[in-house]
């Protein structure tokens, strides 16, 4: 069985964050959704639990950080299956209320990804990799070392 993903992040505004998290492709569960938090299903294997600053404090002794003073609390990555998909979901999220390409956007050959941030400051980033390209460049690279 594959093992499940639940990632819990604080929010400011719920309605706020549903609506975002939505816009950028996922479903809310009900079954594990209140006015204190929603459940928002990215994929089979991914739940992103977005939960009030009061709820998350249940979960978590640590003070929230404000993400966008301090700097980064964590970075997390989606997959795509293309480079058109990084766009389309970055170009999501800024229409969502996010921030486009907090961080600098990464274009290679075999690599392409972009970033985002929520309307609460988590950063996401969003990225296609072509698995061929990737060891034909790690090739490359070690042949010109040897």
């Amino acid at each position: 069985m594959s093992k499940l993903i639940f990632v819990n992040l604080p929010v400011e505004n719920l309605d706020r964050s549903i609506a975002f998290y939505e816009a950028i492709g996922a479903r809310k569960n009900p079954q594990f959704s209140d006015d204190t938090g929603a459940c928002m299903v990215l994929s089979d294997v991914i739940h992103v639990m977005i939960l009030t600053h009061d709820k998350f404090k249940r979960f978590a002794i640590r003070p929230i950080p404000d993400v966008r003073a301090t700097g980064n609390e964590v970075l997390l990555c989606l997959s795509a299956d293309s480079k058109t998909e990084v766009d389309t979901l970055v170009t999501a999220a800024a229409s969502a209320g996010g921030r486009a390409d907090v961080n600098a956007p990464d274009d290679h050959d075999f690599m392409y990804g972009r970033s985002f941030e929520d309307p609460d400051g988590h950063v996401w980033e969003t990225m296609w990799m072509d698995m061929a390209g990737f060891q034909a460049a790690q090739g490359q690279v070690g042949s010109s070392t040897s």
